[in-house]
This record gives C-alpha cells, sequence and structure tokens, in this order.
C-alpha cells in the first residue's frame, strides 16, 4: 500500500505568508541609509521568502526546519555584520513559530532532547545580534520560553482530548453491549419457550399416524427456533469482544491459566472430532470452564481431567477432580459458593437438547458429564 504524500495544511500556509509578507513589507518599508533602516532590502526579503518556504515544512520535521532556520539566520547575520539592523522581522516571527511547534511534537526522550537543544541554539544565535543587553537576553528567554512551554501544553492537552475520544468510544461500546445483551435475553428466553412448547404440540401429535405434516411443520418451527437462538449468541459474542465465540478447540487455552494457578488440568479426547455448530460449541466450552473454576476456586482440586467424546450421535464432555467433594456445588442447591452453579451449566446443555449431570464421586471428587446430541430432534 502507497504512504499518502505529506502537504502542509493551511495554518502552515497562512503562517509561511504571514512571515513571508511581514518581512517583506520590513524590508521594503523601512528601506533608507540611516540609523536603524535597512540598508540591503533586497536581502532582507530573501531571507523573509526563505523562512516562509521554512514554516510550510514545520510540521513534517520541526527539530529538523528549526535547525536549518538557525542556519538561515547565521548566514543571514555573517551577510549584513557591517549593518547597524538588530533583528529582522521573519528572524524574531518564524522562531516563536518553530519553538512552539517543536514542544508540540510528540517526540520520545531522544527526539526531545534534540529539540531542547536546537531551541537553545536558536536562541543563543539571538544573543549574537547588535544591540543586545541583559534586557534584551532576558526578554528573548521568556518569549522562548513560553512558545516552547505552550508547545508542550498543546500536546498534553491533545493527548488528553484523544484519551478521552477513546474512553468514550470504549463506554459507547459497552453500553451497546449492554443492550444487546439484554435484547438477547429477552428474545432468546422467548424463542427458546416457543421452541419447546412446539416441540411439546409434536410429542402430543407423534401418536397419530395421520399428522405426519403437522409434525413436520412443527419440527420445522423448532429448527428454526434453535437457529434463531444460536445466531443470537453468535451475534452477541461479536458485540462484546468482536472475535469468534470460544469452543472445545481452545481448551488448551483455557486450561493454560488454571494451571499456572497449579491446578493440574489434563484435556484428552476420545472419537473422532466433528465440527460442532459454534453456539453449541461455545456452550459446551463455558460449562468446561465453569467446571474448572469451580474446582480451582471452591473445591480445593489439585487434578482436574477434562475428557471430550465424539460419537456418532453426540458428544460428551467430562469435568472430573479430587477434591472436597461437600464445597463443590451440589444438586440440591445447584449453586456454588461463589454464586455461579448447576443451573447455569443445565440451561446450556437444554438450550441444545442435551443433558447435563453432576455429583459427588465414590472415594471423593466431583464430575460434570454434559451431552450434546449432533443428529435428531
Amino acid at each position: 500500500m502507497s504512504v499518502p504524500a505529506w502537504r502542509p495544511s493551511w495554518l502552515d500556509a497562512l503562517l509561511a505568508l504571514a512571515v513571508a509578507g511581514a518581512g517583506v513589507v520590513e524590508a521594503y518599508g523601512r528601506a533608507g541609509a540611516g540609523p536603524g533602516q535597512v540598508h540591503r532590502p533586497g536581502l532582507v526579503a530573501a531571507g523573509a521568502l526563505a523562512a516562509g518556504v521554512l514554516l510550510l515544512l514545520r510540521r513534517r520535521s520541526p527539530v529538523g526546519t528549526l535547525a536549518a532556520l538557525t542556519v538561515l539566520s547565521a548566514l543571514f547575520r555573517v551577510a549584513v555584520m557591517d549593518d547597524d539592523y538588530p533583528l529582522a522581522a521573519w528572524q524574531f516571527y518564524s522562531n516563536l513559530i518553530l519553538v512552539h511547534t517543536v514542544g508540540s511534537e510528540p517526540a520520545g526522550p531522544r527526539g526531545r532532547a534534540a529539540g531542547v537543544v536546537t531551541v537553545l541554539a536558536a536562541y543563543a544565535l539571538l544573543q549574537t545580534l547588535p544591540g543586545q543587553d541583559v534586557a534584551e537576553s532576558l526578554i528573548g528567554a521568556m518569549f522562548m520560553g513560553v512558545a516552547y512551554g505552550s508547545g508542550i501544553l498543546l500536546h498534553r492537552q491533545t493527548l488528553r482530548t484523544v484519551r478521552m475520544a477513546q474512553r468514550a468510544a470504549v463506554a459507547a461500546g459497552e453500553e451497546r453491549t449492554r443492550i444487546a445483551r439484554e435484547l438477547h435475553d429477552v428474545i432468546s428466553h422467548n424463542v427458546s419457550l416457543m421452541t419447546l412448547q412446539t416441540g411439546g404440540v409434536r410429542m402430543l401429535l407423534s401418536a397419530d399416524p395421520a399428522r405426519d405434516k403437522e409434525r413436520d411443520l412443527l419440527r420445522g418451527v423448532e429448527r428454526a427456533g434453535r437457529d434463531t437462538v444460536e445466531e443470537l449468541r453468535m451475534l452477541l459474542g461479536v458485540l462484546r469482544n468482536g472475535q469468534a465465540p470460544a469452543g472445545l478447540d481452545r481448551l488448551d487455552e483455557l486450561a493454560g491459566p488454571l494451571r499456572a494457578a497449579g491446578l493440574d488440568v489434563r484435556v484428552a479426547t476420545t472419537g473422532t472430532p466433528l465440527p460442532l455448530p459454534p453456539a453449541l460449541g461455545l456452550s459446551a466450552y463455558r460449562i468446561v470452564q465453569e467446571a474448572l473454576t469451580n474446582a480451582l476456586k471452591h473445591a480445593g482440586a489439585a487434578t482436574v481431567d477434562v475428557t471430550v467424546g465424539y460419537t456418532g450421535a453426540a458428544v460428551t464432555v467430562e469435568i472430573s477432580d479430587d477434591g472436597r467433594s461437600t464445597e463443590a456445588p451440589t444438586e440440591a442447591t445447584g449453586e456454588a459458593p461463589a454464586g455461579h452453579g448447576l443451573a447455569g451449566m443445565r440451561e446450556r446443555a437444554a438450550l441444545h437438547g442435551g443433558t447435563l449431570h453432576a455429583g459427588a464421586r465414590p472415594g471423593g471428587g466431583y464430575t460434570v458429564a454434559a451431552t450434546f446430541p449432533l443428529a435428531g430432534d
């Protein structure tokens, strides 16, 4: 991809025109042979035009442009050495503008140091002009300091504005996600309820062989309802983080931080892995995630075995730990001490026509097993 060509802004052009114009007006408006007058107006005007050209480039390389202006001022100082002319207008204005630009540009430590050195060099050159005394030096230092300091303040204000804009964008994104989540909860609940009721009606008709057509229509409604809920989950996941939803192929990534925390997580797969619908894979992933979190935080487990089994008709996930089963989620309450328990896992399994079983293991430990059908109704 080609890099767009750099172009000066309208502000750069206006500043360049103002400095060059002021220099030319001064050169010919004060031309004369007397003391304090411009003896060589053509030379002063040429310097003003050159300074204007440099101002057009001030944003491309602020430090380099200020250094070039300092060299130009030095050459001009040598050329008018015999003239009793202290400071041209274009020198004063262009120095202040470029010093401000150097202060306002973002730069690392080296760039900032180079900028300070260049500013000091420009100020030192001004001290070689005729008629400089302590008062003139202090006035020049104040003007240069204000120009450089205002540039730094402008840079900081720009950064603050950018950060505020980024925070506003993040806040807007979070608000959109919250609204999407609420819509998802309301719509998916009602669609799931309609799907389950449709399935109930279809099962009531199963005994009547003359209702095959009605059963096929109801089966299509069920399928459309499940697809709708799946699409809602997918869209909510995209709004949350812009990434594809997690699935059973990412269990090793899930286990990594838990292993670092001291939990020995062993992931195994039986059967031939099959491509899963994204929503189903996400639900299975969340069940494993919840079970692993409970094993680490509430059961005090040291080892957890996660087994994913594929058959032609279903996929199963089983999470077994060796922790204290009395502190794990119980069938009676359906909740873990942290407030996230079996109820949510069962909802995820039931959403895809699956089942979930959980309970203490003989000899200690706890097992959570979920089964998701892959074919049929």
